[in-house]
């Protein structure tokens, strides 16, 4: 198994492979399909080079079709609308198969004008005793709660993560890739006796869409809180939401994912 960090930051080094087309490998991971936030941040990756000049603003995914570790993906890109001060792309994501996943990716310049924020205060930042080891998150998390407790609990869930340095151009792919790691998760809380190590035998579960906005810029190498909730489990499908947050309670981030979440009979 290759160093798994190493390993992200080789998967976002996307390979420009044609006019406004891009080639990205797999992570190498004990995981039976193309993870989503790999998708994601390689989404965003494509979107950066093709408008180098601007900075992500928001990028929704739709992801039709599992993708399969085993061969690398094509990323296709099509410019929508570039003006001075706000952008605009499509991305198609490709395998022999078909397609795997979509994305739109809004772009801007930065700009200057008033500010508020209105979220709850961050608390302090947990202890080292704290800390969980979720493999496919190759980076150092802290949480307080157990996604992994099968008792019921409140669907709501938050974990601070910090990563090795990195520039800063990277900091929304790495983001992105956290996002959608354990909203699922947080979505079976309130089920007695599953958590989201159920996967393939209590439950199945595939997102199904993902929308990251990006407020301000922010670094990921210095602590952020991921405080997320999920407010319906119905039909089906589980839905939740989340924000980002610095340790100074700084807002740069906000998330939602729907997925469907389907209960062996």
């Amino acid at each position: 198994m290759p160093d798994l960090w190493s390993d992200l930051l080789d998967c976002f080094d996307l390979r420009e492979s044609g006019d406004s087309a891009f080639t990205g490998r797999n992570q190498q991971l004990e995981y039976h399909r193309v993870f989503g936030g790999q998708l994601l941040g390689q989404f965003l990756r494509a979107a950066a080079r093709t408008c180098p000049d601007k900075a992500v603003k928001s990028v929704h995914a739709l992801f039709p079709r599992e993708g399969r570790t085993d061969e690398p993906i094509d990323y296709r890109v099509t410019r929508l609308h570039e003006g001075r001060t706000f952008a605009a792309v499509h991305i198609v994501a490709e395998q022999s198969k078909g397609v795997v996943a979509t994305a739109s990716v809004s772009l801007h310049s930065p700009e200057d004008g008033p500010e508020h924020q209105s979220v709850q205060s961050v608390p302090e930042l947990l202890g080292a005793e704290h800390k969980v080891d979720w493999s496919i998150m190759p980076w150092e998390t802290r949480a307080a709660a157990d996604l992994e407790d099968t008792a019921c609990a409140p669907p709501e869930f938050e974990f601070w993560m910090r990563t090795p340095e990195i520039a800063s151009g990277l900091a929304p792919a790495i983001l992105a890739y956290a996002t959608d790691l354990n909203l699922i998760g947080t979505a079976l809380r309130p089920v007695d006796g599953v958590c989201q190590r159920g996967n393939g035998t209590a439950f199945h579960s595939a997102v199904t869409s993902h929308t990251v906005w990006f407020h301000r810029p922010f670094r990921t190498d210095s602590w952020l809180l991921l405080r997320q909730h999920s407010p319906i489990l119905a039909g089906g499908r589980g839905f939740g939401r989340g924000d980002a947050l610095t340790e100074d309670g700084t807002l740069v981030a906000s998330y939602a994912q729907e997925a469907m979440v389907r209960f062996a009979q």
